[in-house]
């Protein structure tokens, strides 16, 4: 029997669990989900039902009060019967009226709830809301220098000699991503095979349990091309016209992975209300090991937009540590020609970081920290920590707030 991994986002959905009626647990199908809700120790006498099976499908479509009749319960893959939302909403209210049972409903599903079309059922101030991302490098080796890392990037004495140090594989782990299937495996053609029938079954059933898709074919060189693209501002007219479908289709199809759980499009972070701040969002893929199946690159670093999925990799580990706090968010900034690839926040708390796949760095490449950080000084405010990550081997100071940080704790040497 496999041993269970730790996820980190454990501690925030017990917290989570301590408080809320109703609890939603979302990410992509094969993230871990399932085994997370039914491993932790949430007390005896818990149902579990999962909605992948067809007569617990039934009853939720037929009789959705009746899977809620005792508590506490899990209910697993709960977008294959959005309806049900209604019945969760009912006992809720039904339970406050006689004494709060605090995580007494815990829901999972393999789609953003909020993001689905067809749920029109609110569970707003009845349920809390954890992901479930795939796991970040540090989190499958059970290595948690990330996230004491991250923690250094928000201390305001900051020592750029507490930083982990140390080589790195990018390219592996960007190749392999963080689905626990993948990860176990040894071989390329392995991992081949699993991806295929990976995308074939979110396109066969995952994807048309959200919406009627007539094309499938159209939506597989939908998810090739935003793939090819992962890092980049996401232009919906620009992927119509390359792959020849209208700019509605093309937007539906886009919402629709990213309500999957398979996207992410980060928003541009606005230093001020008033900055003519660009409304285009940056798009990543939540497994950095499917967006590099999909663009069929096996080797990131010897691309000519190594850069890019370099960021695609670092916002993996991104997404895990957002998941595991509250208040935290990931963002980017954009102002004319200045940018930089993410704002992280923390609360009110910011850090911006720059990826750079090249080892030899200079003064320029931290010009879009320095116009970031020069927003905030010019209202008399302390500047955010400026972060350049690369794959080079040592930490370095380039002004006050300003440092180079080797990548290793975002990708350690593999196992």
């Amino acid at each position: 029997m496999k041993a269970i991994r730790k996820r980190w986002v454990e501690e925030r959905l017990k917290a989570v669990m301590g408080v809320m009626p109703a609890v939603v647990l979302t990410g992509a199908r094969q993230t871990g989900k399932s085994t997370l809700a039914r491993s932790l120790p949430f007390g005896d006498g818990r149902g579990y039902h999962s909605l992948d099976r067809m007569e617990v499908l039934e009853l939720a479509l037929t009789s959705p009060a009746e899977l809620l009749r005792r508590l506490p319960v899990t209910l697993d893959e709960v977008q294959r019967a959005p309806s049900l939302l209604a019945a969760v909403k009912l006992r809720v209210d039904e339970e406050r009226e006689k004494a709060d049972l605090p995580g007494g409903i815990l829901l999972t599903g393999s789609a953003n709830l909020a993001l689905m079309a067809g749920v029109s059922e609110s569970l707003a101030g009845r349920a809390g809301y954890v992901s479930l991302p795939p796991f970040c490098p540090g989190e499958w080796l059970g290595d948690p220098s990330l996230l004491q890392a991250m923690d250094l990037l928000f201390a305001k004495d900051f020592d750029p000699r507490d930083w982990p140090t140390g080589q790195s594989d990018w390219d592996g782990w960007a190749v392999r991503g963080g689905y626990p299937g993948v990860l176990e495996m040894d071989s390329a053609e392995a991992r081949d095979i699993w991806f295929e029938g990976y995308v074939a079954t979110y396109l066969e059933r995952d994807l048309r349990q959200m919406s009627n898709i007539a094309h499938l074919p159209d939506f597989q060189r939908l998810m090739k091309l935003a793939a090819s693209r992962c890092g980049r501002l996401v232009n919906q007219s620009d992927f119509g016209r390359e792959i020849h479908l209208p700019v509605a289709t093309t937007h539906r199809y886009l919402n629709l992975l990213e309500a999957g759980c398979q996207i992410a499009r980060l928003p541009n972070y606005r230093t001020s209300a008033s900055s003519s701040a660009a409304k285009a969002h940056k798009l990543f893929w939540t497994d950095c090991g499917l967006g590099a199946w999909l663009a069929g690159t096996a080797m990131p670093s010897e691309r000519p937009d190594a850069g890019f999925w370099l960021e695609q990799l670092v916002f993996q580990n991104l997404q895990v540590w957002a998941a595991c706090g509250p208040r935290r968010s990931i963002s980017y900034w954009r102002d004319g020609a200045r940018e930089v690839d993410f704002v992280i926040a923390q609360g009110d708390q910011l850090v911006a970081i720059e990826v750079k796949s090249a080892t030899s760095l200079s003064g320029s490449d931290f010009n879009g920290l320095r116009a970031f950080q020069s927003a905030f000084t010019k209202r008399g405010r302390q500047p955010p920590q400026g972060i350049l990550l690369s794959p080079a081997t040592m930490p370095l100071s380039f002004g006050e707030h300003l440092y180079s940080l080797p990548l290793h704790p975002f990708a350690p040497p593999q196992k």
